[in-house]
């Protein structure tokens, strides 16, 4: 019955609200009002804000103070994740609010902690050259590779894969792109790092994730599993990986780019075509009939909501087949299967596993975390992909995003800590102060606004 009712409510806002956004936005062809617009930039620095670590300060008991030497941001405020986690951090660049100074410090830890040697962990995971941490720890800068764990020998006991998760190393490349393209400053590149240069770090990391030898697709086997994306670390998917082949056709063009700037057309050609193999087997590989991206071609196979709009947000996708996935969000959002409050799920309801799981492998009960509960973080990729074909329902689900937040923001005090990492209906809430969930759909509506009516 609850999910009745929700459909029905569901139903009742896209026509009310829809109404209302068309009105206010329709002449500007915004994807949010100025209200709401101001409302996120205001809570998105808020929370950035939060979730900095001075140096010396601590965030919780069991850690000592930051002595990195310059400001961490972690991935919300309070005292969730007390660390330094790559991805949320590179997430969240584009949101435009850290400093050069403190984009610099953090570029500089990650390729410091960066492997400089295969080795295996106490627990027989591998850790191979070159990999990039998960997380990193405040106190002592030690690299974990792997999710689970603030431990540094105890890392890597298999539970969440036998190999580090494949998306870290090509967000190091996103924050390396973002550094010299937002500061126009080449010079970071020849940095030498434990007397390695930056730009050579990046070309070691882009190359650890396991790859397919004529399309360049990232892939993994129950041998050698890694995590696709730290997002979904509890659940396993194998195969041919999507969303990491998704990171990593960005992460090529983003490598041609600081070759170009080096002068150096070789190698910017030489990812350029990696790049192009990518986007021309993505389609091929995961797009189903209805036009949804699977996860991946074997274990979690399943049509994947956050890695089908990241694929249009980052134009993977041709047109024609872009206008498909944007068609079959767009058709899964009116059927009130996609999202809650104008917040997504990794997978929609119609396509859970079965009855008891969402995706096929997970170590979260169903409608709780990854495995069915609902996160702001690809709200605006969604949005962006939606808008391609109905503008208006993309002004529907922005806007009910934007509600959502403004009802469990954390400054309303009581029993408020929004904005949070993920919820559901059924009461799950996780992690309040999250940091993603406004810093990328904030970049995002930016983008959409570029696209015009």
């Amino acid at each position: 019955m609850i999910y009745k009712s929700i459909v029905f409510f569901h139903f009742v806002m896209i026509f009310s609200i829809g109404i209302l956004a068309q009105s206010e936005n329709k002449t500007r062809g915004k994807i949010l009002n100025k209200s709401d617009y101001e409302y996120l930039e205001l809570l998105t620095n808020v929370i950035i804000d939060s979730s900095r670590i001075a140096p010396g300060q601590s965030v919780v008991d069991y850690f000592g103070p930051n002595n990195t030497g310059g400001v961490l941001i972690k991935p919300g405020g309070g005292g969730s994740y007390p660390s330094f986690w790559i991805r949320d951090y590179a997430m969240s660049l584009a949101s435009g609010f850290i400093s050069e100074e403190e984009q610099k410090h953090m570029l500089l830890l990650t390729a410091s902690t960066q492997s400089d040697k295969t080795w295996i962990t106490k627990n027989g995971s591998i850790v191979p050259f070159g990999a990039i941490a998960d997380h990193v720890r405040i106190d002592d800068s030690l690299p974990i590779y792997f999710p689970g764990t603030f431990d540094f020998i105890e890392q890597g006991n298999k539970i969440f894969g036998v190999y580090p998760p494949y998306g870290d190393q090509y967000f190091f490349i996103q924050m390396a792109h973002y550094f010299v393209k937002t500061f126009s400053s080449n010079t970071i590149l020849t940095a030498k790092i434990n007397g390695i240069e930056l730009m050579d770090r990046l070309e070691i990391a882009f190359n650890v994730p396991p790859s397919r030898l004529d399309n360049e697709i990232v892939f993994t086997t129950d041998g050698f599993r890694g995590i696709d994306f730290g997002f979904r670390d509890v659940i396993t998917i194998t195969g041919d990986l999507c969303y990491p082949s998704i990171l990593k056709f960005r992460a090529s063009n983003q490598l041609a780019e600081l070759f170009d700037k080096r002068n150096n057309k070789v190698k910017a050609a030489k990812y350029r075509k990696i790049a192009k193999k990518i986007k021309s087997a993505i389609p091929l590989l995961f797009m189903n009939s209805n036009g949804m991206l699977r996860a991946s071609t074997e274990k979690g196979n399943q049509p994947d909501v956050w890695a089908t709009a990241l694929a249009v947000y980052l134009k993977v996708l041709n047109e024609k087949d872009s206008n498909k996935a944007s068609k079959a969000l767009a058709e899964s959002y009116k059927k009130g299967t996609l999202a809650y409050h104008g917040n997504i799920r990794h997978i929609v309801t119609s396509d859970d596993f079965n009855e008891t799981t969402a995706w096929e492998f997970s170590l979260a009960k169903k409608d709780t975390y990854q495995n069915g509960a609902y996160w702001g973080t690809p709200t605006g990729w969604v949005c962006y992909a939606i808008a391609k074909t109905d503008f208006g329902l993309a002004q529907t689900l922005a806007k009910e995003y934007i509600d959502d937040l403004r009802k469990t923001d954390f400054r309303l005090g009581a029993e408020n800590t929004g904005p949070y990492e993920c919820f559901h209906p059924s009461g799950h809430k996780q992690n309040g102060l999250y940091m993603t969930t406004v810093t990328c759909p904030l970049a995002a509506f930016k983008s959409i606004d570029k696209l015009g009516r």
